[in-house]
């Protein structure tokens, strides 16, 4: 019988599992993508969802809710600064667990979690210190600058 077996174990302690989940939580925060097994999807997708949903509400009472789960200054502030805006629309369905197929290793099927809000463009994209990335360095000088003499010759 399946009685009282709601959540995932995952082959953990309680407080082991709950502080996987809200790592996983914040990874998933900070580079809008994570690629986990499928178990840990399908057990993260209520987490993030309850925590998007609890920081729409904007006040006191959910920042202190979600700073439980969101132990990083960083990605708390991300949260409410730039993802919540972006879910301003919608109710509920925050996040997509996407199936890839199996791990090489061990044969364990792996999925890909995601938020639904639009990815950085690479020019935009900055490391921790607030530098461009080398990509976006690179994107950015292959664009051909307007220059007057170019406007003249024209």
């Amino acid at each position: 019988m399946g009685h009282r077996d709601k959540t995932a174990k995952l082959g953990r302690t309680k407080p082991h599992r709950e502080a996987m989940l809200s790592n996983m939580a914040m990874s998933l925060l900070t580079h809008r993508i994570i690629r986990t097994t499928d178990a840990k999807a399908k057990a993260l997708k209520p987490v993030i969802d309850r925590i998007i949903s609890t920081a729409k509400k904007n006040d006191l009472s959910a920042m202190r809710q979600v700073a439980k789960k969101v132990k990083d200054k960083k990605v708390f502030k991300k949260l409410f600064e730039e993802i919540v805006p972006q879910f301003e629309g919608r109710h509920s369905g925050f996040s997509r667990i996407l199936k890839l197929g199996v791990r090489r290793g061990d044969g364990a099927p792996m999925s890909i979690v995601e938020l639904l809000i639009e990815a950085p463009k690479a020019a935009d994209k900055k490391d921790e210190k607030g530098k461009k990335s080398k990509k976006a360095v690179a994107a950015s000088k292959s664009k051909p600058a307007k220059t007057k003499k170019a406007a003249k010759t024209k």
